[in-house]
């Protein structure tokens, strides 16, 4: 192969790379893997986004997701939204969230999810914003979120599309 072949080659192996989707690696912590973590781009001088990711619990006892934080919000909480009397209704679960022995919890768009309020500055499609997890047994734990588009359903590369469309909250003042 000649040096011209070698460095097409190369620049079409870099688009290709560059061209990928970003995910996020899993997380392994204690009993619990920790994947598919992202998040919404949001509109300028939005001032929540939500976060998401799915906990997959491999021990033989339960763990619980206590706590969020991120430097990009001055809040941050572990929520739920349920259809209560043909309404849909937001909360946040103040006793946390409960990862039981052998199974998986999705933070998705429409239910579970990170709530982060009070931001600091937009998030951008491409970026990864960092959140810390607090688990009752696994401790804390450091993700990234990969920044989506706006509309995002799901994370790239990770999704279904049979995903039932939800109305995006990116922009809800709360």
């Amino acid at each position: 192969m000649n040096t011209l072949s070698r460095i097409l080659a190369f620049a079409a192996l870099s688009a290709v790379v560059i061209a990928a989707p970003v995910r996020a690696e899993d997380i392994k912590a204690g009993d619990l893997v920790i994947s598919q973590a992202w998040s919404r781009a949001t509109p300028g001088g939005a001032k929540v986004a939500g976060g998401f990711l799915t906990i997959e619990n491999k021990g033989t006892a339960p763990d619980k997701l206590v706590s969020v934080s991120a430097d990009i919000a001055g809040k941050a909480e572990v929520h739920e939204m349920a259809m209560d009397n043909g309404v849909m209704k937001m909360r946040p679960l103040d006793k946390g969230l409960v990862i039981e022995p052998g199974k998986t919890v999705k933070l998705a768009p429409g239910g579970y999810h990170l709530m982060l309020q009070d931001l600091k500055g937009p998030f951008k499609e491409g970026e990864k914003v960092p959140v810390t997890l607090e688990f009752e047994k696994a401790g804390k734990v450091a993700v990234s979120l990969d920044v989506q588009g706006v509309g995002a359903q799901a994370p790239a590369g990770g999704g279904s599309t049979m995903m039932k469309k939800m109305p995006d909250h990116s922009g809800m003042k709360m």
